[in-house]
């Protein structure tokens, strides 16, 4: 692998990845945060400007996925849930989004009215507007939506990744790993029978249910590319904490899911998800807030799998063969998922 040639692993959301940002994007920026907020060295969901009593939630993402209409959504919706969702667990409301779509030459204009329809749909599930966008056409494969959204909070309430605080219970919504192995299979001619769809919704809803009902949430993250073993990767890394899981059986995986990666060798802990958050919950909260997780559609599955502890800094869990550190993913193995 040439290392001074961008390659999928770059954009895989995983440790190469993390690298081009630190070293190459972020090593080239003076500037990346207004009035104390939170800015792009933190390397959060998104990003933070006060002002008065308020604060502002920021973000962007671009989305290219093979193939553009999946089992569960396509990129339109997509693209919404997936800024929605990055507001979201940085605990703001989202109220607006921008759209930017770039067609490539011979497009099906009825593919982009299935596209739009799709994007109001899920917009109207989320209640976000969107009030700006632009349009080209130009030489790439497919088309390609990138989304920035705003969203709201009072001053000082953001969620940042960082703040898990020893003895917090690490929750995760439901099953992990349906969006990257629903495209893979979509995507790829294997021999599976499978009713297996993308889990890709907007999660603001069930995050305002826990926010409303003051469950103390010190971190929290929309597993999306690297999976939960990169989100809680960063997680740990960002606190200078350890997670320890207690029981690689426990862990909310669909039996579907759990075979599919047998049979292909993928650990489902690194495989996209779109329609989930993983939070640290303190721990006098973790019961109240997985049962409020249980009574909202999108949470029925959650799951308390884990501990916040300050004798290591990794990600630990307990298998049936003895204990197996979760190590941050090179990147996403199941490429353009998001």
């Amino acid at each position: 692998m040439e290392t001074n040639k961008i390659n999928r692993f770059h954009g895989a959301g995983g440790q190469v990845m993390q690298n081009l940002i630190k070293e190459t994007i972020l090593g080239n920026l003076d500037n990346t945060s207004v009035n104390g907020g939170i800015g792009l060295n933190d390397l959060d969901d998104g990003a933070t400007i006060p002002i008065g009593n308020k604060e502002i939630v920021f973000t962007v993402d671009g989305h290219t996925i093979k193939p553009i209409f999946f089992p569960g959504g396509d990129i339109g919706k997509l693209a919404i849930c997936g800024t929605v969702n990055d507001l979201a667990v940085m605990g703001a409301k989202p109220l607006a989004l921008s759209l930017s779509i770039i067609l490539p030459e011979d497009f099906e204009i009825n593919n982009l009215d299935k596209i739009m329809k799709s994007i109001n749909k899920t917009c109207n599930e989320a209640n976000v507007s969107i009030i700006t966008g632009d349009t080209k056409v130009s030489v790439v494969d497919d088309i390609i939506i990138s989304s920035a959204g705003i969203g709201i909070l009072d001053k000082g309430k953001a969620i940042k990744d960082s703040g898990m605080k020893e003895g917090d219970k690490i929750i995760v919504s439901g099953n992990i790993g349906e969006h990257g192995m629903a495209i893979l299979l979509a995507r790829e001619e294997f021999e599976f029978e499978s009713n297996l769809k993308s889990d890709v919704a907007p999660v603001n809803s069930l995050v305002e249910l826990l926010l409303n009902n003051n469950i103390k949430i010190n971190a929290m993250k929309d597993p999306t590319r690297g999976g939960l073993a990169d989100s809680l990767n960063e997680m740990v890394e960002k606190s200078g904490l350890g997670i320890n899981i207690v029981d690689e059986e426990e862990l909310p995986i669909s039996d579907e899911v759990r075979s599919l990666s047998e049979a292909l060798g993928i650990d489902p802990l690194t495989v996209a998800n779109e329609g989930k958050i993983v939070c640290a919950v303190s721990s006098e909260d973790a019961e109240k807030c997985i049962k409020l997780l249980k009574s909202h559609p999108l949470g029925k599955n959650a799951k308390i799998i884990g501990e916040v502890v300050s004798e290591h800094n990794k990600v630990i869990m307990e298998t049936i063969v003895g204990r197996r550190i979760i190590d941050i993913p090179i990147g996403d193995p199941i490429p353009r998922v998001c």
